[in-house]
């Protein structure tokens, strides 16, 4: 009773994170929609505000692997971490992922999202698979693919079979992309850390808990729910820009 008692806590550290890096994500995605449909003047393509996008899909990325190593450890004591859980997992996520490109297509077709972050962490859950056993063979090879990844950017393809990996087409625009690479080497390397930071579910360090404060429970209670936020997020956003602005 007691090791279900344990394996069935939250470590509020993840979720905290994983909440900052939502309320990133409203940011950006605000800003964003005040260029495109108010024509305001935020740099999106470098600078802050570009770091600040980038931070919240690494953190987002990075916590999906750390997530991970949580997730097989818990199956591992119970008895139940075969790979049909992590598909059936992988496939529902790619599948919300789906249901956004349909939307775009229909709505903005010139900025339909075909691979975005929701595609990628449901791809992601799906090969990472195999890889969460092991702890310095996902260090390597996270930098690996990140580097090939970076490299990859500086190019530009005459063919679009393969932008899910990141071999980005000629003139290809989309409103968000994360290709396998270089994204996937951040899934890996939070998987390593996943390993290194908490083994066997359990956490190596030691942390004051501080989770009962109230803006830590708040974020921490976005972060416990940041798939349902993320597809509902736009759509309040843009009602908000309608109300307000347009």
């Amino acid at each position: 009773m007691g090791e279900e008692k344990t394996l069935g806590k939250r470590f509020w550290e993840i979720d905290f994170l994983r909440g900052i890096a939502i309320i990133l994500m409203i940011i950006f995605h605000l800003l964003f929609d005040m260029n495109y449909f108010a024509s305001a003047g935020f740099n999106l393509y470098s600078g802050f505000w570009f770091a600040l996008g980038r931070a919240a899909a690494l953190t987002f990325l990075f916590l999906v692997g750390l997530s991970l190593t949580l997730s097989w450890s818990r199956a591992l004591k119970r008895g139940n971490a075969g790979f049909p859980k992590y598909l059936k997992r992988g496939l529902k996520i790619f599948c919300y992922g789906l249901i956004i490109t349909l939307i775009t297509w229909a709505v903005l077709p010139q900025g339909a999202i075909l691979f975005g972050i929701l595609h990628l962490i449901g791809i992601s859950i799906i090969l990472a698979y195999p890889f969460l056993r092991f702890r310095a063979l996902n260090l390597l090879l996270g930098i690996i693919l990140i580097i090939a990844g970076i490299f990859l950017q500086t190019l530009t393809f005459d063919f679009p079979w393969l932008l899910w990996l990141g071999f980005r087409p000629l003139a290809f625009y989309t409103f968000d992309y994360l290709p396998l690479l270089p994204w996937f080497g951040v899934v890996l390397l939070g998987i390593f850390f996943g390993n290194l930071l908490y083994p066997n579910y359990k956490r190596r360090f030691g942390i004051r808990d501080i989770s009962r404060l109230i803006p830590i429970k708040f974020l921490s209670y976005l972060g416990r729910h940041s798939l349902i936020i993320y597809l509902l997020h736009q759509p309040v956003l843009l009602a908000l820009l309608y109300i307000f602005i347009l």
